[in-house]
């Protein structure tokens, strides 16, 4: 275990944390906490942005100098008094409580530390199960890149077309701290970690202030959600061998009917747990929770970026919080979300449009009206739908909420400005990419919804039944099962889960329900969920909504952390008078009220079981994946060296890795396409990803190969990715003349020939001048190729060689040009 390198981590991010500190004060100075637990993702989002910037021309010292010098800047000038600088004093702004500090840098070393311990146990970067190939080799091309984006490990003589942000954050880690990638991999990815736990805990005991409830308690609560929970499925699975014997085959009959799993896997019981399985329950769609995504190890986008799609989140609520007449902070605070966006576009495209809908919630939702941003429209708007009239109250609101997209609308094209590197080039796709609608057969049964969703929903609905002054229960009653009927008619059993959240929480919050920005958050992730029942994206990553699903129920969760960790301590707490709640958000007032909601003790006891209840049956899961994790011994002992497997598993390979890893810059390398080729072009191509066979050469060095992963279809489109297969195959199998013409054209420095090529090729020899063997150990041979020695093309005694990468990239009518 290299315990050097984890301290050298944790005083990383002790610097962060002081250098955000100012930052998250500024966002949140009324407040008890002052937002101390965000201070690391703001500090990262300072650091990251100059840096991917300047590195558009100049990527390595300068970008992360660029970084270093502005986040040091930013946080000095956000620390001290503007007042007194003017007056020649030097005085701090920023007053932190100690206590909330504390605890802040409490829950971030344990998350730290419960992740490098997970991640040592099985530090591996192996392909099976997931896209760690993918993620460490854009780790090793930004090594070896001198500006962004990168060079395409799996395209060469092209940049990368994905988004990157994440790794990007990794690499300038990993260079301030002088750390290995192989190293930075598992340490970043536990730091991702605790950046999202730390960060919920402190919007959820910030939020809760608002309702006088214990930061600890809501904080924790939230923690808890996002760190550990899961969903109900493995709870239920484990349930049913309690039941009597003639009840459980029904009982597994029901979680049959609605997933992915089988009566049989379900009886078999602890035998048949893995912790795969429980990200696989709506069936064909990825049902991910923070929990699964961090013990399967992908160092991914849905992943990396939910801190900041929290401090997106803590930024609305600073604006929600803000009082109307404050309208100078109210717009600058609008700002922010803009700035976070982009950088979530370049981080993870995903979560673009969510944090824009963040914003626009917290506008129409806030206490104050959106009008008041824009001069005159207030008086205009009271002139058309003045609130005072009965009759206009739904004009009223649908003037909020177009207020409110008009401000989402102003602030996309700022986003946009923040990331137009991006938009303009990295963005730009080969393959085609449709947003369509889901049919009735392709949506989740209500079973489905309940499985995943089922902890959160009724949380949520216990908290906003317990606020809502309901005059008639038995009109709501009625509502439900018509939701109910209707849904089950036409085969949206949203109707039933998350579409009733949007529809009340709204109601609580624009009425005089005691409720807070908890509900927004509830508000939103339950629009989430609606939403990619009715439309997907239409993409080549999966088939279906498969991808939708799986990028989408990740902010869900994040989202809906906080809110539960709010919920439920008030259903413990009890319920507040509304006065009291719109009075400590209008005014933002700091102070905490007495305990004593008035409740009875039996009421309370029950909300304290309830609680109970949920945290008990979402953590079924973590007890048994994160036990059975531990309890499997590392077969080279407890590291974070994430190449460390192929020493163990493929010895025979790893010196010729290791060997092709000490060659600066970036020559073009050629190995096996990470995909099955059909010359017929039939539409059923196999592909062999996610599997050690696939490209191992380029995704564990960055050096780029012609044609790699199977991924690049939806990057590049399926002709250009297919003619480079095609290519790719004649280097291996064609005759001297082939070989030669292709290997110019591609600019290619090496060829590895192993058992992925060996398996799909038989039996390789290079007998042509100018190709000579280069490295050999093991199974594996690296023929080095000297361009200017290679063979003449008949009729072309030119032995120039090709185009760079910039005259490729310039338009020029070249065949990697054309490959794009």
């Amino acid at each position: 275990m290299e315990y050097a390198l984890v301290l050298r981590w944790v005083v990383l991010y002790a610097a962060l944390f002081a250098a955000g500190v100012p930052l998250a004060a500024r966002l949140l100075p009324d407040t008890r906490g002052r937002g101390v637990g965000l201070a690391v993702p703001a500090a990262t989002l300072v650091l990251v942005i100059p840096a991917y910037w300047v590195g558009q021309v100049a990527f390595g010292l300068p970008a992360l100098l660029a970084g270093v010098v502005v986040l040091f800047a930013v946080s000095a000038l956000a620390a001290l008094n503007v007042g007194a600088l003017r007056d020649g004093r030097v005085e701090l702004a920023v007053d932190v409580p100690r206590g909330p500090a504390l605890d802040a840098a409490a829950v971030f070393l344990l998350s730290f530390a419960f992740l490098v311990l997970v991640r040592a146990y099985d530090p591996a970067v192996f392909a099976g199960g997931g896209e760690k190939f993918l993620d460490y080799g854009l780790l090793k091309s930004l090594r070896r890149a001198s500006v962004l984006p990168p060079e395409d490990m799996w395209f060469a003589g092209t940049r990368v077309k994905y988004y990157y942000g994440g790794h990007l954050v990794t690499t300038l880690f990993a260079w301030l701290t002088g750390t290995p990638t192989r190293f930075a991999y598992n340490l970043a990815l536990s730091g991702f970690y605790a950046m999202l736990v730390t960060a919920v805990y402190e919007l959820a005991a910030t939020v809760g202030e608002d309702h006088d409830l214990s930061r600890r308690v809501a904080g924790g609560i939230g923690a808890f959600f996002v760190g550990f929970a899961a969903n109900l499925v493995t709870a239920w699975r484990f349930g049913i061998l309690l039941l009597p014997e003639g009840l459980r085959r029904p009982a597994a009959g029901f979680v049959a009917e609605n997933s992915e799993y089988t009566v049989a896997t379900l009886l078999e019981g602890f035998e048949s747990f893995s912790y795969w399985s429980a990200s696989r329950v709506i069936p064909d769609t990825i049902n991910e929770f923070p929990l699964f995504s961090w013990l399967n190890g992908d160092l991914h986008a849905h992943m990396t970026g939910t801190s900041f799609l929290v401090l997106a989140a803590a930024v609305g609520y600073a604006y929600y919080r803000t009082p109307a007449a404050d309208l100078r902070r109210r717009r600058l605070l609008l700002t922010a979300i803009p700035v976070i966006a982009g950088w979530q576009a370049i981080h993870n495209t995903w979560s673009f449009p969510s944090v824009l809908a963040l914003g626009t919630l917290s506008v129409a939702l806030a206490p104050a009206d959106p009008r008041t941003l824009v001069p005159g429209l207030s008086r205009i708007g009271d002139r058309l739908a003045p609130e005072s009239r009965t009759g206009s109250r739904l004009s009223a609101e649908a003037t909020r909420l177009a207020v409110a997209l008009g401000v989402t609308v102003l602030g996309a094209v700022l986003a946009v400005a923040v990331a137009a590197p991006f938009f303009l080039g990295t963005a730009v796709s080969g393959s085609e990419r449709t947003v369509d609608f889901l049919g009735p057969e392709m949506r989740s049964s209500l079973g489905g919804l309940l499985l995943v969703h089922g902890a959160f929903v009724v949380g949520f609905a216990a908290y906003l039944l317990s606020r809502l002054r309901v005059r008639r229960p038995v009109y709501l009653v009625g509502g439900v099962f018509a939701a109910a009927y209707v849904g089950t008619q036409i085969g949206l059993a949203a109707l039933v889960v998350s579409v009733p959240l949007v529809v009340f929480g709204w109601v609580a919050l624009r009425s005089d329900a005691p409720v807070g920005y908890e509900t927004v958050l509830v508000v939103a992730g339950a629009g989430l969920v609606t939403l990619v029942e009715v439309v997907y994206v239409n993409e080549q990553a999966g088939p279906g909504r498969m991808n939708t699903v799986f990028k989408t129920y990740m902010q869900v969760w994040v989202l809906w952390a906080p809110a539960m960790g709010v919920a439920l301590a008030g259903l413990i707490r009890g319920v507040p008078s509304a006065a009291r709640v719109t009075s400590r958000v209008r005014e933002a007032a700091p102070s905490v009220a007495a305990d004593g909601s008035g409740d009875g003790t039996r009421r309370r006891m029950a909300a304290v079981a309830f609680v109970c209840l949920l945290v008990v049956s979402t953590s079924v899961y973590g007890v048994a994946a994160v036990g059975a994790h531990l309890q499997e011994e590392p077969p080279a002992g407890t590291t974070l060296d994430a190449t460390q497997f192929v020493e163990t598993y493929h010895p025979q390979q790893a010196e010729a890795i290791d060997w092709l890893d000490e060659r600066e810059g970036t020559p073009v390398l050629v190995e096996a396409p990470g995909t099955s080729y059909y010359p017929d072009g039939d539409d059923g191509r196999e592909r062999v990803m996610y599997s050690w066979n696939a490209n191992p050469a380029s995704s564990l060095t960055g050096i780029p190969s012609v044609a790699g992963w199977g991924h690049e279809v939806g990057y590049r489109g399926p002709d250009a990715y297919y003619e480079r297969v095609r290519d790719v195959d004649d280097i291996y199998t064609g005759d001297a003349a082939t070989r030669a013409r292709l290997l110019r054209e591609y600019d290619v420095s090496y060829v590895w020939v192993g058992p992925s090529e060996r398996g799909r090729y038989g039996e390789i020899t290079f007998e042509t001048s100018g190709v000579s063997v280069a490295h050999q150990s093991g199974s594996i041979t690296i023929y080095e190729v000297d361009r200017s020695a290679l063979p003449a093309a008949a009729g072309n005694e030119s032995t120039s060689e090709s185009p760079s990468l910039a005259s490729a990239e310039s338009g020029r009518p070249t065949r990697r040009a054309a490959s794009r």
